[in-house]
């Protein structure tokens, strides 16, 4: 029996070349609002980090403020990217000393953080390539993000653009170690597999992909687990190995209430998505059956469905939002569904293929 609760995404903290451009970006294209900085104004000389929020979801944003650090050695290998998935947890001490006993790599040990608001505990673990989980516990604590930060000053008003959780997080490895990862989120926290795919079901003329996802108890932390399988060409997973140079998170997944509105934002707002061909929509009816929203205006914004014996579900994946073809969004919307678009696979990989043929990466 577990002496802990795994409770939700708490974060993502993104390491990035200049933080305070990417902060504004997410303000201004995803409609996120400042919440919280850390920088030389704080006492923090090494890194400067802004905090996003838009409901339930947050971004951390970090760049270095020196040179020859591990912030900026990791941009320098991978791009900007991913470095931590952080859960929000009761007890941050249990939760770290399980899953280290468990053999889970400690990054740091339990500290607690204090300021004039209350207090937080921390504590990192490793996972994949080299991401890191942070198990984040403030049940103590009463500002809007952690000790350390201040709140952010600036008056710049977020425009929303309706995304509300973190639906689940892709994490990408290297041909032949699927499982493996699988195997230690099973034994370090005790996670069950939710939902499975192989390359027999998402496969196109050219590549090809193995996927697990992995959930917790509560079934609210939802971490999709691919490796790339034997294709003709280069798959999209292999090239994000390439260009990640390890495994590393390919994507997150963001919830919304109404797709068409929130997409038709982040359209206006320059948000540049992956495009579906108009084919795809031809038999959309016959796939899916009679659905609520209008055919033609899901074929106008690329919007693909997917349905499930429970349900249906839309969704849409931008472009990379960084120049190496690795880190990019999706945009979810679930109506009882709670598969992972397994139906979807081949027209997403066909519209990536044609991306990476114009890369050369194909």
């Amino acid at each position: 029996m577990k002496n802990y609760t795994l409770k939700a995404f708490d974060h993502c903290e993104l390491y990035v070349s200049n933080a305070k451009q990417a902060a504004h970006y997410y303000r201004t294209a995803l409609g996120f609002l400042p919440i919280a900085y850390k920088g030389l104004e704080t006492g923090s000389r090494d890194r400067v980090s802004y905090v996003m929020k838009q409901n339930k979801i947050r971004f951390v944003l970090t760049s270095p403020l020196e040179k020859n650090t591990e912030i900026g050695h990791h941009i320098d290998a991978h791009g900007d990217g991913v470095k931590d998935v952080s859960f929000t947890v009761d007890d941050a001490e249990a939760a770290w000393k399980e899953t280290t006993r468990l053999g889970a790599e400690s990054v740091s040990k339990p500290k607690m953080i204090e300021d004039e608001r209350g207090e937080a505990v921390t504590a990192t673990i490793k996972t994949f390539g080299e991401t890191n989980h942070t198990f984040v516990q403030r049940n103590n604590y009463g500002g809007v993000f952690l000790p350390g930060y201040n709140v952010f000053e600036d008056d710049s008003i977020a425009d929303p653009t309706g995304l509300v959780h973190i639906d689940h997080i892709v994490g990408n490895q290297a041909d032949g170690e699927m499982q493996q990862v699988c195997d230690f989120y099973e034994k370090v926290f005790g996670w069950h597999r939710f939902w499975t795919v192989d390359d027999n079901d998402i496969s196109t003329e050219f590549s090809s992909l193995r996927s697990i996802v992995m959930a917790n108890e509560n079934e609210k932390i939802k971490m999709p687990i691919n490796e790339p399988a034997d294709g003709l060409k280069k798959s999209q997973i292999q090239e994000f190995i390439d260009y990640y140079e390890s495994a590393g998170v390919q994507h997150v997944a963001m919830s919304t209430k109404n797709i068409i509105n929130t997409v038709i934002k982040l359209r206006q707002n320059g948000v540049d998505f992956l495009p579906t061909p108009q084919s795809y929509y031809d038999t959309l009816i016959d796939r899916i059956g009679e659905i609520d929203e209008d055919i033609n205006t899901l074929s106008e914004l690329g919007i693909l469905v997917d349905k499930d014996d429970d349900g249906y579900m839309l969704q849409i994946f931008t472009k990379p939002i960084q120049d190496r073809p690795t880190l990019f969004y999706e945009i979810i919307q679930r109506k009882g569904s709670n598969s992972f678009g397994k139906g979807n696979f081949k027209a997403l990989f066909e519209s990536i293929e044609r991306e990476q043929h114009q890369r050369g990466n194909l």
